[in-house]
């Protein structure tokens, strides 16, 4: 059975000069502010070793990235 994925909402107190930035951030890389938000927490995790590396449908089939 796979697993099912739940998304999980709070909310979030930031600065104006912190969310301008991260607005702008986000803009620069085509993503929306929340999504930018999203992307910032997941290469934390990563860098800090508390969340694994999601592995791709390329490594999945056995090829290379």
């Amino acid at each position: 059975m796979a697993k099912k994925e739940t998304v999980k909402s709070f909310v979030l107190r930031v600065d104006a000069e912190t969310m301008e930035a991260i607005e702008k951030w986000a803009a620069d890389e085509f993503r929306s502010t929340n999504g930018q938000l999203q992307w910032i927490i997941a290469e934390a995790l990563r860098k800090s070793g508390r969340m694994k590396k999601k592995r791709t449908v390329a490594k999945e089939r056995g090829g290379t990235e």
